[in-house]
């Protein structure tokens, strides 16, 4: 399968008002990054076939506003997906849904990274998955290896979307 991983936007500062990380709610910049997203992948033909998004406020706005941009039915959102998920667990849930060809988890760092490199046999810090970027990695759950198709960050879709 392709899974596609999308950091949520930028999300509210933790503050006196908003100290529940839960209830954290984008910015106009993390709207814009979701929806970039959708925009680089629509020109690519490549959207996703079903998007995953953990439950967190931040994260199921990034999938809403991405499948909303994307003119495709709203996400689903997975508690294994919430902050603090595990390379296995993140494994161990896909299996379930190899009937789709390309799917999107949105989600959170550095669960990401720590994905990523687990999937790639990559070791230490190698890899970091900023807010609104887009990874692509083939994958065939249950393996625990992958391809690395692509990484962009924000900025390069944001520089693409504006030609």
């Amino acid at each position: 399968m392709i899974l596609i991983l999308l950091r949520h936007g930028k999300a509210e500062d933790k503050n006196a008002q908003n100290s529940d990380d839960f209830s954290r709610q984008l910015t106009e910049k993390g709207i814009e990054q979701a929806r970039t997203a959708a925009k680089l992948l629509r020109a690519a033909n490549l959207l996703p076939d079903l998007v995953l998004c953990s439950p967190l406020i931040r994260t199921r706005q990034t999938a809403e506003f991405f499948t909303q941009e994307a003119a495709m039915p709203g996400p689903v959102s997975e508690s294994w997906l919430t902050a603090g998920m595990s390379p296995e667990t993140a494994l161990s849930e896909l299996r379930g849904y190899t009937d789709f060809k390309k799917i999107m988890i949105v989600g959170h760092e550095p669960d990401f990274s720590h994905f990523i490199q687990h999937v790639l046999g990559a070791s230490g810090e190698t890899i970091e998955v900023r807010k609104g970027s887009l990874t692509c990695l083939e994958i065939h759950p249950p393996s625990s290896h992958a391809v690395l198709k692509f990484l962009i960050p924000f900025k390069l879709g944001k520089h693409q979307d504006s030609e």
